[in-house]
C-alpha cells in the first residue's frame, strides 16, 4: 500500500532506504497519528456498537464482528488496510520497543525491538478476507516475544 503524498512530506531516500518512526518521538500529527486513523474500520465498528480505543482488548472485540463487508470486495480491501493499520497502532502503542517503519515503496511495517518486521497490512487483509489470522491472536503472538 503506497501513500503517494508522503513523497512530498518526507525526504527522498534511495530504493533500499527505510524510514523509522518511533511513537515516543514522532511529532503529533505525523505518520504514526495518520496511520492510526483507520476511518472505515472505526465506522464499521461503531455501527456495530464497538468503540475502538486502541487497546489489545478492542482487537478481540473486532474479531467477534460479523464479517458483512466480505460481500463487497472493494470494502473488504479497504477494511483490510484499516484493520492492518489498526493492529499496527495497537502494537506500537502497547508493545515496548515497537515502531512504525515506512519501506521505500511506501508500505508501513511494524518493527519490534528484536528487529523482527511485522507486515500488519498483510495480516489485516487476511483478517478482512478470511477471518484469519484473528487480530487478537496476531497481537498476542507479537506481544509474547
Amino acid at each position: 500500500m503506497g501513500f503517494a503524498f508522503l513523497d512530498r512530506w518526507r525526504p527522498r531516500r534511495d530504493a533500499a532506504a527505510r524510514v523509522l518512526y518511533d511513537a515516543g518521538t514522532d511529532v503529533p500529527g505525523s505518520l504514526g497519528e495518520m496511520l492510526s486513523e483507520c476511518g472505515l474500520l472505526r465506522e464499521h465498528a461503531l455501527a456495530a456498537g464497538l468503540q475502538l480505543d486502541d487497546s489489545a482488548a478492542s482487537l478481540g472485540a473486532l474479531d467477534q464482528l460479523l464479517p458483512e463487508w466480505r460481500v463487497d470486495p472493494d470494502t473488504s480491501e479497504w477494511l483490510g488496510n484499516d484493520a492492518g493499520l489498526y493492529l499496527g497502532t495497537v502494537i506500537v502503542r502497547g508493545v515496548e520497543g515497537a515502531n512504525w517503519e515506512l519501506l521505500a515503496d511506501g508500505r508501513p511495517m511494524v518493527v519490534l525491538a528484536s528487529g523482527r518486521e511485522v507486515d500488519v497490512v498483510a495480516v489485516g487483509h487476511g483478517w478482512a478476507a478470511e477471518g484469519s489470522p484473528e487480530l487478537s491472536a496476531a497481537y498476542a503472538e507479537v506481544a509474547s516475544r
